[in-house]
């Protein structure tokens, strides 16, 4: 039996048009459709999307990506809402439990600018080392036959996996105010991103036409390389926040 689209009128015979893809089956909204599928489904896409994205960046981060790349993408979230996401998830974490960033540095002006830029422009700073090591990356992997824009891409999940990590230090500093204990935490965070970064870029080329050892020190170098970029990049925030911003 065939009908007509709800959505543009086609006629459709399978579960979904083949014009627009809505599904040929519909219903009325209820308070179960609104909370169940337009918020629950709709923004967290329990059955796939982001905690689906976050589990795969965590038990296989280089290889579910590189498969993405290759295709593989209607149980992936979208980079950039995943980037938002834990974004605001971090900033609501960040007034619960008050943490002042600057107690980490004997010399508070070393994060006092940048404090300030973040503030106003944390969801634009956060993208701005990506271009530069994605460029990186496609020269120093540049083998794989990756074009720039899927070094972006690869790049920006990369970035969701350490933005988690942050996330999870930052929930860390909820249980003291200790100050040795925090500055701990953030060294930990360090070292345990630069090994994630390491992970992903080894598992996500490691498929390529590269030797074991050409892969593993173009992997150690570029990891050094993404968080010198990320380091740098804070530098400059922070000179501008000093002078720019009151």
């Amino acid at each position: 039996m065939t009908k007509n689209c709800l959505n543009c009128n086609e006629v459709i015979v399978e579960k979904f048009c083949s014009n627009c893809s809505q599904a040929t089956s519909t219903h009325r909204i209820s308070l179960h459709h609104v909370f169940q599928h337009d918020f629950i489904h709709g923004i967290f896409h329990f059955d796939k999307g982001f905690f689906y994205t976050l589990k795969e960046l965590f038990t296989r981060p280089g290889h579910s990506i590189r498969e993405y790349v290759q295709g593989k993408r209607l149980k992936h979230f979208n980079s950039f809402a995943t980037i938002i996401l834990l974004i605001t998830i971090g900033y609501f974490i960040k007034k619960w439990t008050k943490f002042d960033a600057s107690v980490l540095y004997e010399d508070k002006k070393t994060v006092k600018g940048l404090l300030k830029v973040l503030k106003d422009y944390s969801k634009i700073t956060v993208f701005l080392n990506i271009p530069i090591i994605s460029l990186v990356s496609y020269w120093f992997f540049k083998k794989s036959k990756q074009n720039y824009a899927e070094n972006l891409i690869l790049n920006l999940y990369l970035l969701c996996g350490t933005l988690t990590i942050s996330l999870i230090a930052t929930i860390f500093t909820n249980f003291s105010d200790d100050k040795d204990f925090l500055v701990s935490v953030n060294y930990f965070a360090i070292a345990l991103t630069l090994l994630y970064v390491m992970i992903f870029y080894c598992q996500y080329f490691s498929v390529f036409d590269f030797k074991k050892y050409q892969l593993i020190g173009r992997v150690v170098i570029i990891a050094v390389l993404y968080l010198g970029t990320k380091f740098m990049i804070d530098n400059i925030l922070n000179i501008i926040g000093l002078r720019y911003f009151h």
